[in-house]
C-alpha cells in the first residue's frame, strides 16, 4: 500500500442470493469532484504558484487570533495543499508522459521544503499548543499534530533546523531516484521458445519477438511471475530470477546507503539512537525492542517450518526428475516453480488455470458487488477525464441514503513507466467539517485476461484499503482513512484478504462473467486453502527476513554497515540462501517509500486482521458486522488510537492465536 505523503506526520489493499450488478456500471449524469488532469504547464508553473499561496495562508494564519477555530482552519488549510498535491502525487507515479512524471517529481521535492518549514513553524506550533479541545476527536487531532512538529524539528536549535530540512529534502529525492530507477527500467531480457517451455501459449503469444526470433521479457510482474512459476527451463528462470533483483541497478545500492545515513542523521538529531526507535515512537509498538522481540518469536516459530516445507520440495523435485536427492536442492529461483509443480500434482492446482475462474472484469464486477453488500453501499461507473485510456472512475454512494461518499479510480493494467505494483493512493481526504468527500487511486498491474488466486488475493487487498479511505468519514482531513499507525494501516485490507479465499464470496464470482466461467466450489476452495497454508511457512519466513534486514539496516550501528553486505549474509543464513550477485536491496521500495523501519507492520498487522475474523463467525457475507466494521474501524480514520478501534469492533483486546496458526498452515477454511 502506497500513501500520499503531504504531511510530515507520514514522512517517516456461501451467499443465499446472487449478488445483481444493478447499478455497479450505470452511467451517472451527477458531477462529483474528480481528479483534475494536470499538464507539464500546470505542474511546473502551478507549483511555484500554489506553494507561494501556501506561504501566503500560513502568515495568515500566524496573524489569527480566534483560537476557538483553530481546528477548522488548519483542516481547511490541509485540504487546499490536498486539492493540488494529492493529483501531483498520483501523476508522478501513473502519468503516460514521462516528462510530466519528471515535473511532478521535482514540484513534490519543493514542496517538501514548504511542509519542512511550516512544520518548524513555532509560531503555528504555539496556535496549537493554546488550542483548546471540545472533546476526544479535538485532542486526538491536536496531539497527532503537535507530535507532526516535533517530529519535524520545531523544538530544535536553527542550526538543527537546517540540518534536519536539508535531509529532508535530500530523502525526497533519493527515494524518488531509487524508485525511478525501477519504475522506468527498459530492460528486455532475451528468451528462447525451448526456454519458454511449460508456459501456457496465452502468455507466449503476448511477447514481442527481437529479429533473431527471441521472445522479449521485461520486468512487469505479469511477465516474471508465470515465468518463474512455469517455465521448464532451470537456467532461464535463473537468468530472470538474477536481472529481476537487479532492476534498480546497482545506482539503487549507493542510493540505499545514502538514505539510511541520512535516516541514522536524523535519528541523532532528536537525540534517539538508530532511526528505528525514532520511527516506531508513534506506532503501536512504541519502540524497536519490542519490533525485534516481535520478529524474533515469529522467527522461531516458522524457520523449522519453513524447512519442513523444503525438504517436501527437495524431495518430491527428486521424485519427479529420478534424481539423487542430493542434486535435487531448492534454490530461490526454483522455489516458485516446484511449489506449483508440487500444489498441481498433491492439491490439483494450477495458478494459471485459475485465470478462467476469475475473469478481470468479471473479478472487479464481483469485487464491487460483494463490497456494496457487505458496507451498504453502491458504485456507478462514471465518464471522466482520465490519464489513461483504461483507467476507470466510479462515484461511489450510500445504499441507504443515496449520500455521495466519494470516488473510486482503477488504473489497473501495466504499461511503461507506470508504477509497477498494486496500491492505493488517497488524492483527498474526507472532512464532516467542510463536506470534503475523498478520492482514492487504486493502481494494479494485472493480466488483461484474467487473474490466478494470488492476484485476486492481491486485488482485494488493495480494493480494503480503497474502501478504508472511501468510507471515512472523519472530521478532519489529516485523520482521514489510512492516516493510522504504520503497523495498524494494513489490518483492514489483510482481512479483506479472506473474501478471496472464502467459497461463500467466490461462488458468486460467475455471475459475473461473460462469456461464462466455471464457478467456483467447495472442493476448488479446499484446495486452493490447502495449496496456500501448505506454502505459508516460506512466506512468512521470506517476510521476516525482510522485516529484520529493514530493522537491522536502520539500528543504531546503520552508519558502520553497507546495505548489500547485510542482506547478503543474512540471506546467507536461511535455508534458501543467497545467490551470488543478486542485489535484492537495489528494489526493495518498501524501504525507501513509507516503510523504512515499518515493513514488520505487515506482520503485526496480520495479527490484528485474522483476529478481526473472528467477529463475522464464519458468515463473510453478514451485512451487520460488515456495518458494524465500517462504523467501528472503516470510518473512523484515526480519530482514535489503533488500539481503541479494535477493542470497539472486538469487544476485547486482539490476541495472536489466529496468527500462528495461519504461520502453521493450521488454519483450513
Amino acid at each position: 500500500m502506497k500513501k500520499t505523503q503531504c504531511l510530515p506526520q507520514r514522512l517517516a489493499l456461501a451467499v443465499s442470493m446472487a449478488f445483481t450488478a444493478t447499478g455497479i456500471y450505470a452511467q451517472t449524469d451527477a458531477t462529483y469532484p474528480t481528479i483534475p488532469l494536470l499538464g507539464v504547464q500546470d505542474v511546473t508553473v502551478g507549483c511555484k504558484q500554489h506553494i507561494q499561496n501556501y506561504h501566503n495562508d500560513v502568515k495568515q494564519l500566524e496573524q489569527t487570533k480566534n483560537n476557538t477555530s483553530w481546528f477548522a482552519m488548519w483542516d481547511k488549510f490541509n485540504a487546499k495543499q490536498q486539492d493540488f498535491m494529492g493529483p501531483v502525487e498520483i501523476l508522478s507515479q501513473v502519468s503516460p508522459d514521462a516528462t510530466l512524471r519528471q515535473h511532478a517529481e521535482d514540484c513534490i521535492v519543493e514542496y517538501t521544503k514548504f511542509t519542512t518549514d511550516l512544520y518548524q513553524n513555532e509560531i503555528i506550533y504555539q496556535k496549537f499548543k493554546q488550542s483548546a479541545p471540545r472533546d476526544a476527536i479535538d485532542t486526538k487531532f491536536k496531539q497527532d499534530n503537535l507530535e507532526s512538529f516535533e517530529d519535524t524539528g520545531v523544538g530544535l536549535s536553527t542550526e538543527k533546523k537546517v540540518q534536519l530540512k536539508n535531509i529532508l529534502e535530500q530523502l525526497t529525492q533519493l527515494s524518488q531516484e531509487y524508485d525511478r530507477n525501477v519504475r522506468e527500467n527498459k530492460t528486455k531480457l532475451e528468451f528462447t521458445a525451448d526456454q519458454l517451455k511449460g508456459l501456457p501459449e496465452s502468455y507466449i503469444t503476448n511477447l514481442k519477438k527481437n529479429a533473431a526470433g527471441h521472445y522479449l521479457l521485461g520486468f512487469e510482474y505479469p511477465e516474471y511471475n508465470p515465468f518463474m512459476q512455469l517455465a521448464d527451463d532451470d537456467q532461464a528462470r535463473q537468468k530472470y530470477y538474477y536481472e529481476f533483483t537487479r532492476r534498480g541497478t546497482e545506482k539503487n545500492l549507493a542510493i540505499l546507503k545514502n538514505i539510511m545515513d541520512l535516516r541514522y542523521q536524523m535519528a541523532q538529531i532528536f537525540g534517539y539512537p538508530s532511526y528505528a526507535d525514532w520511527a516506531t515512537k508513534n506506532r503501536m509498538a512504541k519502540d524497536s525492542k519490542t519490533v525485534n522481540q516481535f520478529l524474533a518469536n515469529v522467527k522461531n516459530f516458522v524457520t523449522p517450518l519453513q524447512q519442513q516445507t523444503l525438504d517436501q520440495l527437495q524431495a518430491f523435485k527428486a521424485k519427479t526428475l529420478n534424481i539423487p536427492l542430493s542434486d535435487a536442492k531448492i534454490q530461490p529461483w526454483s522455489t516458485s516453480y516446484w511449489g506449483e509443480k508440487y500444489r498441481k500434482a498433491n492439491y490439483q492446482v494450477d495458478q494459471e488455470q485459475l485465470r478462467q475462474y476469475f475473469p478481470t472484469e468479471a473479478s472487479q464486477a464481483w469485487l464491487l458487488a460483494i463490497t456494496s453488500h457487505l458496507y451498504g453501499m453502491r458504485f456507478e461507473q462514471a465518464q471522466v477525464p482520465v490519464w489513461q485510456k483504461e483507467v476507470r472512475y466510479f462515484n461511489v454512494f450510500d445504499a441507504k441514503t443515496n449520500q455521495f461518499l466519494g470516488g473510486l479510480y482503477i488504473d489497473p493494467f501495466p504499461r511503461e513507466g507506470k508504477y509497477g505494483h498494486a496500491a492505493v493512493w488517497p488524492i483527498y481526504g474526507s472532512s464532516t467539517l467542510t463536506k470534503r468527500t475523498p478520492i482514492a487511486v487504486l493502481v494494479t498491474n494485472f493480466n488483461r485476461k484474467g487473474l490466478n488466486a494470488d492476484e485476486l488475493e492481491t486485488f482485494v487487498h488493495e480494493f480494503g484499503h480503497a474502501m478504508h479511505n472511501i468510507l471515512s468519514k472523519t472530521r478532519y482531513v489529516g485523520q482521514a482513512g489510512t492516516s493510522v499507525e504504520r503497523d495498524f494501516v494494513e489490518a483492514p485490507s489483510q482481512m479483506y484478504e479472506e473474501w478471496a479465499k472464502n467459497l461463500q464470496p467466490l461462488s458468486q464470482l460467475s455471475h459475473y462473467c461473460s462469456p461464462a466461467c466455471p464457478t467456483v466450489d467447495q472442493a476448488l476452495v479446499t484446495r486452493l486453502n490447502a495449496a496456500k497454508n501448505y506454502g505459508a511457512s516460506i512466506q512468512y519466513a521470506r517476510q521476516t527476513l525482510y522485516a529484520q534486514y529493514d530493522m537491522s539496516i536502520h539500528a543504531a550501528d546503520a552508519l558502520q554497515k553497507d546495505p548489500m553486505t547485510v542482506w547478503k549474509n543474512m540471506e546467507t543464513q536461511t535455508s534458501l540462501g543467497y545467490m551470488d550477485g543478486t542485489e535484492f536491496p537495489g528494489q526493495f521500495g518498501h524501504l525507501v517509500s513509507g516503510y523504512g523501519a515499518g515493513y514488520y507492520g505487515y506482520m503485526w498487522s496480520q495479527v490484528i486482521a485474522l483476529d478481526m475474523l473472528s467477529a463475522y463467525k464464519g458468515n463473510l457475507m453478514d451485512s451487520q458486522v460488515g456495518q458494524r466494521y465500517r462504523q467501528t474501524i472503516l470510518s473512523q480514520g484515526s480519530q482514535k488510537p489503533a488500539t481503541e478501534l479494535i477493542k470497539d469492533f472486538l469487544k476485547r483486546p486482539t490476541n495472536n492465536t489466529a496468527f500462528y496458526q495461519e504461520i502453521g498452515g493450521q488454519r483450513l477454511k
